[in-house]
């Protein structure tokens, strides 16, 4: 190496190791590269040095910002997306900030039927030809943040038939929390306010998930952008019909109306649980129908309950659990002849309403069937009835416990709800819901310490447990529409009570949202009315809340319960909404820096829960009138008969 004071040139004389090879001497080379070392002028080893540790500061200057570019990609057609790190297929993989509301496109409602209700109509006659405007969606979306190794769990069957898969967990989350955001006044459309927009919204980014990367199938996977299959029925779709006619979300519409002509096979061999099929998809089915008058939907509902009834084909008439719709056969369970009796008492509005259109007694008079015989069922207690019957004997099993939880919760609506759709007629079903509400006040109401808030516990074997369900959530509104029908006047003021409650479960909860089992506490030296054990935690973007406050605001026109129902969708964007489309169910409720993802958004998202938000936030109150329609417990619609 050259230097001013030194020649221009080295020799260097190797002496005895002259005669030893490169490769086979390491010490020779430790040697000659130190003689080189010292021959070099104390600048150029300054040098030298400061550049080694000049490296070695810029490394590890730079290595959190190396760490993220492993994490993350960079920006790609202006959404930000994540970088694929080494985890198995289908493990969660992020879970986001929730953006502010966004201008929502344009509900689209040229070219629809309009032999709906007349006030739908007048809807879509009013909206036809506004501009759509243009949104930005993506802007202030969510951070991506990689995910542990799924944490495989065994399948169970939660109520309501739901398989709970293996469930995604992932790492700490970022506090989420911001000022709460408000949609843009200039694009809010004649005849629908900030919040309806909201909402509509929230429909548009679930929808361009599901559309994205589990259409045509039953449930969308929003971070692992997949799908999972219940039924390979469409679920999602087919439950969101009328949620989208409601919005009018016209092109989407019309596109899932399309799928549901061509693509909706009912004959397939597949078991399909009975509650399950005939709430979402015959119960959608027959909605849409009723909005829309297209015969499309009539038809496919007129083949799916033919393929139905075999479950009715059982010694006592009560209907096995499951039918193989192409098969033409049913059965019970694998590890039980019991049938739930909400599943065997909650299918009779869709039959009936079944038979209403389609002129074929058959549907009507297998329903019928069962009430008569739960009504003359022993086995109750002031008219509150066990959660199994057995579907050979047809006798109540497991007696002892009562519940207004899973395993019973819609039996006792549709009560009140069949007789409301029959026109007040049938005095055995409106006996039967006034006697079991009088036994839910004399057996289960219980006040809670230290804020006396009023809520419905259990019975087992004359034990008393002060759990209440999310499911249960149903009860105040259900409540609310019998008063409204002329019921006890009573019958409102516990609905209001317990409205306070439900409400209660969603805002001492940390991520304000509600988990899915509370217990509450009657010690009255503690401090907190409501406690969550840690296998409870768990939220599944349920609709029962925000069903009753629905029907309460309806009823009382006091807006809390529309502020109420606001904050709660407010949480669900905060905590449940991924960033590439769709909203994803929870595990943990109580952290609110990591609600632990499940990947997986219940069609019921959809069907319900957005509908109902969608129609509390509604000062239309002709907006599908309660005097005019009845809901079933999957939200769709049904005319109220007046023949």
């Amino acid at each position: 190496m050259y230097s001013p004071q030194r020649r221009d040139f080295i020799s260097v004389t190797l002496g005895s190791q002259a005669g030893r090879t490169y490769d086979n001497s390491k010490t020779w080379r430790r040697q000659s590269c130190w003689r080189k070392w010292k021959q070099l002028s104390r600048l150029q080893r300054s040098l030298i040095a400061f550049l080694f540790v000049f490296m070695v500061v810029c490394g590890v200057a730079a290595y959190p910002n190396l760490s993220e570019r492993w994490q993350v990609e960079s920006y790609h057609d202006g959404e930000l997306k994540q970088a694929e790190p080494a985890v198995e297929p289908g493990v969660a993989k992020v879970l986001p900030k929730a953006p502010p509301v966004t201008q929502p496109q344009k509900p689209r409602r040229s070219n629809l039927n309009k032999r709906g209700p007349p006030f739908l109509q007048k809807r879509l006659s009013k909206k036809e030809n506004a501009d759509e405007p243009k949104i930005n969606k993506e802007e202030n979306e969510a951070e991506v943040i990689p995910n542990e190794k799924e944490e495989e769990k065994d399948n169970v069957i939660s109520w309501r038939g739901m398989k709970i898969e293996p469930e995604q967990v992932n790492p700490a989350l970022p506090d989420t929390r911001k000022k709460e955001p408000v949609p843009n006044e200039a694009v809010k459309e004649p005849g629908l306010n900030e919040r309806q927009m909201a909402v509509i919204e929230a429909f548009q980014h679930a929808w361009k998930g599901y559309k994205q990367y589990a259409w045509g199938h039953d449930e969308l996977k929003p971070i692992s952008k997949t799908y999972s299959e219940w039924f390979g029925l469409g679920l999602t779709l087919v439950d969101a019909l009328d949620t989208m006619w409601i919005l009018g979300q016209q092109e989407e519409f019309e596109e899932a109306k399309k799928w549901v002509l061509t693509d909706l096979n009912l004959g397939k061999n597949v078991d399909v649980n009975l509650f399950e099929t005939t709430i979402r998809i015959l119960g959608g089915l027959l909605s849409i129908y009723n909005l829309t008058g297209d015969q499309v939907f009539l038809d496919k509902a007129s083949e799916l309950g033919n393929r139905l009834m075999p479950a009715f084909d059982t010694p006592s008439k009560i209907p096995y659990s499951d039918v193989n719709i192409g098969r033409g056969t049913a059965h019970p369970p694998r590890w039980t002849s019991d049938s739930t009796v909400a599943e065997v008492t909650s299918i009779q509005l869709e039959f009936r309403e079944l038979s209403r259109l389609t002129k074929e007694e058959k549907y009507q008079a297998a329903v019928n069937e069962v009430m008569k015989h739960i009504h003359k069922l022993g086995g109750k207690m002031d008219g509150l009835v066990p959660m199994f019957i057995n579907t050979n004997s047809g006798q109540f099993s497991h007696l002892g416990v009562y519940t207004l939880g899973a395993r019973a919760d819609s039996y006792y609506e549709y009560l009140l709800k069949q007789w409301i759709q029959g026109g007040k007629k049938e005095s055995d079903l409106l006996d039967d819901y006034l006697q079991a509400i009088e036994g839910v006040k004399k057996n289960l109401i219980r006040k809670s310490e230290p804020k006396k808030l009023t809520f419905v516990g259990e019975m087992s074997h004359n034990q008393f447990s002060p759990k209440m369900d999310h499911l249960v959530c149903f009860l105040p509104g259900t409540l609310a529409l019998g008063a409204h029908h002329g019921l006890n006047a009573d019958h409102m003021e516990l609905a209001k009570e317990l409205m306070e409650t439900c409400y209660q479960m969603y805002a001492q909860i940390e991520t304000g949202l509600s988990p899915e089992i509370v217990h509450f506490n009657l010690n009255p030296h503690n401090t907190k009315d409501i406690e969550v054990k840690p296998a409870d935690r768990h939220n599944l973007l349920r609709p029962e809340t925000v069903e009753s406050l629905f029907y309460m605001y309806r009823f009382t026109r006091d807006k809390t319960y529309q502020d109420w129902g606001w904050q709660i969708l407010q949480n669900f964007n905060k905590y449940t909404r991924v960033k590439t489309g769709g909203y994803t169910s929870i595990n943990n409720v109580r952290k609110s820096e990591n609600p632990e993802p499940r990947d997986k958004m219940e069609s019921f998202f959809l069907g319900e829960t957005l509908k109902y938000l969608f129609l509390l936030f509604s000062d239309d109150f002709n907006l599908i009138s309660l005097d005019k329609y009845i809901f079933n417990t999957e939200a769709h619609i049904f005319p109220i008969w007046t023949t």
